[in-house]
């Protein structure tokens, strides 16, 4: 009897022993993707995360946001809790800053954002994004001998890219669809392949990169998939071109260096 219940009481224990264990790693596991999320996004616990929002493209009102910025506004907030950081919401035309001192998020093609417009002069010179100009517009993507044209009812593009952080300052991401499906589109595809991105670029490379929302008047922007890496061509400038002239630093990060 004696030994029956002191099986017992091993086996018990045992079994805690290894559930406290198994606890353990599963912790630490997630801790180490947490913490590989956070300096992939320059999202460390604590600080602050600049979202800029776009204009709607068909109506008047700039303070007006397409409902699918607004979601996919919402999909990168849960992000920035997610990492423990803490975000700024302020239309393109509002932004007064530049970069390095907080991860910023950038939202909305050059024709309805300024700050994309300038941030894709500087670091894609040789990226080239073509207006909307009326229903079926193709609002073509291209680079180099690369080029991603909309066709409505079949597919979507949009450009996802990152200017990295210099000097242990914060990157920037550029979500910058041909349309707000589109955009909210390569925001799902960020979040949704952020491990297999981080393996590729880890926190210090940069990345332009093109995905393709199919048939969004179907699946919305659920079913989206890498369509092409512009990266050489974008960062090239063409030839005779002069680069756009970096902007300038950011005064708080200049008083604290």
């Amino acid at each position: 009897m004696a030994d029956g219940l002191l099986n017992i009481v091993l086996g018990v224990a045992a079994s805690a022993v290894s559930a406290a264990l198994g606890w353990l790693a599963q912790t630490l596991r997630r801790r180490r993707r947490l913490d590989r999320a956070r300096e992939f996004f320059g999202m460390a616990e604590g600080t602050e995360c600049l979202l800029v929002v776009p204009r709607h493209a068909k109506l008047p009102d700039g303070a007006a946001v397409a409902l699918q910025d607004a979601y996919a506004l919402m999909e990168l907030a849960a992000l920035i809790k997610e990492c423990g950081a803490h975000a700024s919401i302020l239309s393109h035309e509002r932004v007064r800053q530049g970069i390095g001192t907080k991860a910023e998020v950038c939202l909305g093609g050059p024709s309805v954002n300024s700050r994309m417009a300038a941030h894709l002069a500087w670091r894609f010179p040789g990226l080239r994004i073509a207006e909307w100009t009326g229903p079926g517009s193709p609002m073509t993507i291209s680079a180099g001998e690369q080029s991603f044209s909309r066709v409505p009812d079949e597919a979507e593009y949009a450009v996802l890219a990152r200017i990295p952080g210099t000097d242990s300052r914060r990157p920037v991401f550029l979500i910058c669809g041909q349309t707000p499906v589109s955009n909210q589109a390569a925001v799902r595809f960020l979040l949704g392949n952020r491990r297999r991105l981080m393996r590729e670029y880890g926190a210090g490379k940069p990345f332009c990169l093109v995905v393709k929302a199919v048939n969004t008047p179907v699946y919305g922007p659920d079913v989206v998939e890498l369509a092409g890496d512009l990266t050489r061509a974008a960062v090239t400038a063409p030839a005779g071109q002069r680069p756009a002239a970096a902007p300038d630093p950011d005064p708080a990060a200049a008083s604290s260096g």
